[in-house]
């Protein structure tokens, strides 16, 4: 049986993307079978992985919208054992679109179920926003969301938001979601508020946040614009061996 994750925050910039590239790579180097799902308008994580957003293909939009079945828009990578969902610019436009569709908040869930037992992992990126993609990303989390917070001031405001809107949908739409890590990204050692902020969010939720924090790193910021993870582009880079470790600490809590 496959395990479903989602990595969210409302706010954009904090690492969502990345992270899901980099740790989808890692584990794939693991020996895991990945899949890893774009589920963002913005298709960051489709051209972080080498592809085109804006190719004439399949995607995920079509998936959600008219119901093709999620195997037929699953691309190979250049990662042996990590495949992807791709987006593409028009999934903004299926907020609208299935706002009148009954179940509509499980739209994903559902079709990734067509695909459960054929990977060990599925890591689904979602929007910087709580709208209906975010919410469906969210129910098919089966296995829990992990949150990348980015080392900054008011950080843990956006956190505690956050947490009331898991806790609606776990009320209502998927009973089995729970948070498996908290993940501090955007570290700068040279700074003391980064310092406070990894402090801060570990006196508050000492059991949830992942012993591994994510360097800034000009290469981990660089590897996206050469379609490549951090694993191909850079491998001994500092970004490139937290994200190693942070796999090799997701696999230690039992991801998979």
């Amino acid at each position: 049986m496959a395990k479903f994750y989602t990595l969210v925050n409302q706010k954009g910039g904090v690492g969502k993307t990345t992270s899901t590239v980099n740790l989808g790579a890692y584990l794939a180097e693991y020996g895991k079978n990945v899949l890893v799902v774009d589920a963002d308008s913005q298709a960051n994580l489709t051209s972080s992985l080498g592809f085109d957003k804006r190719a004439d293909r399949p995607s995920v939009y079509d998936v959600l919208v008219d119901g093709v079945s999620v195997r037929d828009v699953i691309l190979p990578t250049a990662h042996q054992l990590l495949h992807l969902v791709p987006s593409a610019p028009s999934l903004a436009g299926a907020e609208v679109e299935v706002l009148d569709r009954p179940n509509r908040e499980k739209l994903l869930s559902v079709a990734l179920a067509q695909i459960d037992g054929e990977y060990d992992i599925v890591l689904m990126d979602s929007p910087p926003s709580l709208g209906i993609l975010t919410v469906n990303a969210l129910t098919a989390a089966s296995d829990g969301v992990l949150i990348p917070i980015q080392c900054e001031y008011l950080a843990l405001e956006g956190l505690s938001q956050l947490m009331q809107t898991l806790r609606l949908v776990r009320e209502r739409l998927n009973p089995r979601l729970r948070i498996f890590g908290l993940l501090m990204t955007m570290f700068d050692p040279r700074t003391n508020l980064s310092q406070q902020v990894v402090d801060d969010v570990r006196q508050h939720y000492p059991k949830l946040i992942f012993r591994t924090v994510i360097p800034r790193s000009v290469r981990v910021s660089e590897a996206p614009s050469y379609g490549q993870s951090i694993v191909h582009y850079a491998p001994k880079s500092s970004g490139s061996l937290a994200y190693e470790a942070l796999a090799q600490e997701f696999l230690a809590r039992g991801g998979a």
